[in-house]
C-alpha cells in the first residue's frame, strides 16, 4: 500500500535475544544484510502485518515472541533515484515504517527462513545491538539509527542516545572524507 506522498507503508522488526543481541539476516542471493521488514497490505493493521512478516520471513509465530515496544511515529526513508520504478503506478519513492522491537521467548530452533514460497533471507546471525548501523545499505542507515535509538531503551536504558549520536557523528565524518 502506497500513501498519497508516495511512501510504501511498511513494518520493521528488531528481534532480540536474552543477551540483547539482534537478529541480522542476509537477503537471499545477495550480500546485503538487514532486519526483517515488509509491506502492510490494504485493510491490514500494522500489528497484523508485523506478525505476518515475522512468520513469512523468520518462521516465528506470535507465541514465539514478546512485543516489547514500537516506534511512536512513522519513520521514513527515500529510495535512491536509481531504485525508483518510474513507470509503475502509484509511484513509490520510499518506505514509511513503524518499527517493532521483539524478544525471542522460544528456542532458536523455531527460526525458519523458508516459510514462504520466495524466502527473503538465506542466512542469519545474532549481532551486537548497534552493528546494523555499520552494515545496512546506506540509504536505510538513518531510519535504522532512529528505530534503534527510540526502541533501545527497552534493552539498554543508559547507553542508547549517547551511543547512537556518537556513532552517527563518527560515521558522517568518515563518509565526508
Amino acid at each position: 500500500m502506497i500513501d498519497s506522498e508516495g511512501y510504501r507503508l511498511n513494518v520493521g522488526i528488531i528481534l532480540c535475544n536474552d543477551d540483547g543481541r539482534v537478529f541480522w539476516a542476509r537477503r537471499a542471493g545477495m550480500r546485503s544484510w538487514q532486519f526483517p521488514q515488509g509491506g502492510i497490505k490494504f485493510n491490514e493493521d500494522p500489528d497484523s502485518a508485523m506478525f505476518r512478516e515475522l512468520y513469512e520471513e523468520v518462521g516465528l509465530r506470535n507465541s514465539h515472541v514478546q512485543v516489547i515496544g514500537r516506534t511512536n511515529e512513522w519513520l521514513r526513508y527515500d529510495l535512491p533515484e536509481r531504485y525508483i520504478r518510474k513507470h509503475s503506478q502509484p509511484l513509490c519513492i520510499g518506505q514509511k515504517q513503524l518499527w517493532y522491537i521483539l524478544r525471542l521467548n522460544a528456542a532458536e530452533s523455531n527460526i525458519c527462513l523458508n516459510c514462504s514460497d520466495k524466502p527473503e533471507f538465506d542466512a542469519w546471525c545474532w549481532v551486537d545491538y548497534w552493528h546494523p548501523l555499520t552494515d545496512v545499505v546506506y540509504f536505510k542507515r538513518e531510519v535504522y539509527r532512529q528505530a534503534l535509538t527510540e526502541l533501545g531503551y527497552h534493552l539498554i536504558p543508559a547507553q542508547v542516545p549517547v551511543s547512537a549520536v556518537g556513532f552517527l557523528s563518527e560515521e558522517r565524518k568518515a563518509d565526508s572524507q
